[in-house]
Formats: C-alpha cells, sequence, structure tokens
C-alpha cells in the first residue's frame, strides 16, 4: 500500500522524515509528490538528503491546478503570524492573508484523506479572551475551519522529552482525517539523558570567558547551570560570581542579588507609577529600604561604573493597534526618577547555559543554540551540528551541507522526528482501515 503527501513550509525535512517513518512502521510506503520551501539553506539540505518529484519555493497563491492530482496526506509545519482581524466582536473569523490559508485552500480544492500540522505551543493561547479559556481565538479558529471542510479534527501538545530525545521541546501537532478521529493520548513514554547523544573528545573552548568559569567551578558544578544576570536561584550563575567586569566585594554581590530580586516585586512598579515589567530600575531611596548601608551611594556608583548595574530611567508600556493586531513595546519614562537595574541578559555571553549529560537539553531555539556549552573531559565546547541532529532524532546518514551557523538556524525551527513518527504511525493506522474498507466496499458492488 502506498499514500502520496506534500510537505509545506519543509524546512530541513523533519516532518517529512518523521511522517516516511510512522508509516512504514504500519507497512505503508509513504511517498513525497511535493515540497515547497522558501528558505535558500534549507532547500540545500533537502537537496542533499531527499530525491524530489517537485521542489517548489513560495506556496503563496500556488495554482491549484499545478498540484499533483490526487494525493492522500498535506503535512506542514506552517508559520503562525497573527491573523488578521475583523474587529473585536467578530474575532478573528477570516484566515485571509495568513499562512494558514494556504494550507486551508489547498485542502478546500484537492480533499486529500487527512493532514499533519506542527506549529509552537504558543499558538494554543494565543489571542486568548478569557483567562478559563482552554484555546485562544486563534486556535479556535483554524479548528472551526478544518472542521468545516469535513475533517474530523484532534490537537494536542507534545514533548520531545517523552519520545526518546533528550530534549524538553513542546509543540503542538494538529491532524485529522475524513473519517475517524485519531488520538493523540496514550503514546508510550520513553524518557532518555542526554550523554548516550553527545560527542566525546571533541576541541574545548580556551577563551578568557571560559577560563574564568573553570577557575571559580570544578567542570561538575557547572553541569545544567545557566549563566544570566536577570535571573537568581541556584542554578544561575551571574557575572559577579565570575567577577567578569572587576572586582566585587562580598556586600556588593549580596547587594546584587538582593536587587535582583527584588526589583521584580509588583508593588514598585504602583510606586513608581509605571505598569508592572518584569525587573524595573530602583532609586538608591528604594534600595535603602531592603539593603540599608552607611556607604550605599558609592557602593552603587561603583556597581554602574563597572557595568554590572545601569542607571536608568523606568519604562513606559506602550499598546499600538496595528494591521496584525496589538503591539507592545517599551519607552523610556525620561519624566521619572531615574533607578538602578541589573545589565546583562542570557545573550550578553560567550556561553549562556552548559548542558547536563545526565539531564535533557532545554527547548533548542536559533537564537541560543550557538550559545549551548557542552561538558567534555575536563573542558567545555561548542555543540556540534551532528549532536544537535542527534537531538531532533535525525539519522546519521542525514548531512547539513551549510555553514554552522545556518545549520543551527535551521535545526532550532525544525521538528523532533521521534514526535512526527509516533503521530504519524497514528495516521498510518487510520489510512490503512480507510483503504481497507474502500477494497471492501469495492468488492461488495455487483456487476451489472
Amino acid at each position: 500500500m502506498k499514500a502520496e503527501f506534500i510537505d509545506l513550509f519543509a524546512g530541513i525535512g523533519g516532518l517529512r522524515l518523521g511522517f516516511e517513518q510512522g508509516f512504514k512502521q504500519e507497512k505503508i510506503s509513504a511517498e513525497c509528490v511535493l515540497t515547497s520551501e522558501i528558505k535558500r539553506s534549507a532547500i540545500t539540505v533537502l537537496e542533499k538528503n531527499f530525491s524530489h518529484k517537485r521542489l517548489i519555493g513560495d506556496i503563496v497563491g500556488y495554482p491549484i491546478d499545478q498540484f499533483p492530482r490526487n494525493f492522500d496526506f498535506l503535512i506542514a509545519g506552517f508559520p503562525c503570524q497573527p491573523f488578521s482581524s475583523g474587529g473585536k466582536r467578530h474575532g478573528f473569523a477570516d484566515t485571509r492573508g495568513t499562512l494558514f490559508f494556504e494550507i486551508e485552500r489547498i485542502l478546500e480544492a484537492k480533499r486529500p484523506y487527512g493532514f499533519l500540522l506542527e506549529n509552537v505551543e504558543g499558538l494554543v493561547k494565543h489571542d486568548l479572551q478569557n483567562k478559563r479559556d482552554e484555546i485562544g481565538q486563534t486556535l479556535a479558529t483554524i479548528l472551526a475551519k478544518l472542521q468545516a471542510l469535513g475533517y474530523f479534527v484532534t490537537w494536542k501538545v507534545l514533548d520531545a522529552s517523552d519520545f526518546g530525545l533528550p530534549q524538553s521541546r513542546r509543540r503542538i501537532f494538529i491532524v485529522g482525517t475524513k473519517d475517524t478521529k485519531v488520538s493523540l493520548e496514550g503514546f508510550d513514554v520513553k524518557r532518555v539523558v542526554l550523554k548516550k547523544f553527545l560527542e566525546k573528545g571533541q576541541p574545548t573552548l580556551e577563551s578568557e570567558f571560559v577560563k574564568l568559569l573553570l577557575d571559580h567551578f570544578e567542570i561538575e558544578d557547572l553541569h545544567g547551570k545557566a549563566i544570566k544576570d536577570k535571573r537568581g536561584g541556584d542554578d544561575n550563575i551571574h557575572s559577579w560570581d565570575l567577577e567578569l567586569k572587576g572586582p566585587v566585594s562580598a556586600v556588593q554581590a549580596e547587594l546584587l542579588n538582593r536587587l535582583l530580586k527584588e526589583r521584580r516585586k509588583k508593588h514598585w512598579a504602583e510606586q513608581i507609577g509605571i505598569p508592572w515589567m518584569d525587573g524595573m530600575p530602583l532609586t538608591t531611596d528604594q534600595i535603602r529600604t531592603f539593603f540599608d548601608i552607611p556607604n550605599l551611594q558609592s557602593v552603587l556608583d561603583d556597581l554602574t561604573t563597572k557595568g554590572y548595574l545601569r542607571f536608568e530611567h523606568p519604562k513606559n508600556l506602550i499598546v499600538e493597534e496595528t494591521e496584525l493586531g496589538k503591539r507592545t513595546h517599551r519607552v523610556p519614562a525620561s519624566s521619572l526618577r531615574r533607578g538602578y537595574n541589573i545589565v546583562s541578559g542570557k545573550l550578553s555571553f560567550e556561553i549562556n547555559k552548559i548542558l547536563d549529560p545526565n539531564d535533557i537539553a532545554p527547548t533548542l531555539v536559533a537564537t541560543d543554540m550557538e550559545r549551548l556549552a557542552v561538558p567534555d573531559g575536563y573542558g567545555l565546547r561548542r555543540m556540534t551540528v551532528r549532536e544537535g541532529l542527534n537531538l531532533f532524532g535525525f539519522p546519521d546518514e542525514f548531512k547539513m551541507p551549510v555553514s554552522r551557523s545556518d545549520a543551527f538556524d535551521l535545526l532550532g525551527n525544525t521538528v523532533a522526528i521521534n514526535v512526527v513518527r509516533g503521530v504519524s504511525q497514528r495516521l498510518a493506522f487510520a489510512f490503512n482501515r480507510y483503504q481497507k474498507k474502500l477494497i471492501e466496499s469495492a468488492k461488495a458492488v455487483p456487476f451489472s
């Protein structure tokens, strides 16, 4: 038995691989009859790893009569852009102008047996109208449109760490078929840790930053640590812990740790006269209420000069109405008194997270992957591209003939293949049963 499918917004082919593997487990040959992708680096990877009956660029407006005449499934990891709104009373009732509309357009015209869609977990609550609602208006619109096309639709957020991959990666999967609801419940949970997916003996980093880390901590004590100044907790290392910007006394370190937590308390926003934000600048007088020492001002001045603190105005929340919905941003409130705030976020350092070989990785995203460090022997090193592929379930023979930065950019936006395989096997089972019913129906029709 064979199932033909089209792969939209294909990326590097993660959905395709998982889909083919899931159908193979049900002894069905899955054949991709059209692939669509616009990113040049992704196309390079697709051309290296797959044979293509038809590989096209932009799917937007692609003529329906140019699609394969018949295919059984549409799969897509579609980008989640905001839906155009016809006003608050109407909600997100129209999908025109969005990339989901292209999926809807093709499903309506071609009527394949089923589909598999994947997106970020944030889609579930996007444009939430009431806090008690299970889903937001965007997902509600998507589900309603798919059901209006006559499909039995199921959705669920699934985590790659439950499917034999050492990465916390939660994504929503939406599936549908013509004749039955496909359950996305009750998958066998399989959990693994990083160390069996990591390479050994790779070149380690010799930078001043890494030397500082290893001077202050044993390699085992760095496992699982994040390096960022804007959060506290035992799992975070701060720039002042390393004295990265200059010497820090015990009193200064205590002040920084207290300010780190205190500036997030909501009562300060009320006192300052701004909407609460996660980390507000506090004046010397405000700091003195929880850290009163005789030379407080000189301590604050010294930390500001060294770059551990920034002396800045509080920021007001600005809300703008745009064609794509509400847009919010912060602007300095120059009429309000300046205060002291922590400077560095997680992207301020050469490394922002050190993986723990005995645990799982955080969600791998394009902006972070180059700043992850892997313990290797007595040193730290960058994650290799091969390790990145391993953490998404790509087979050993899969090639990435692009630059390292392009490889991580592509990986940070791909799918966990093991999860797709599990979901696809459920679809394959439904398709197999559907085909058998068609055969039985055909046999039951008497010849005239």
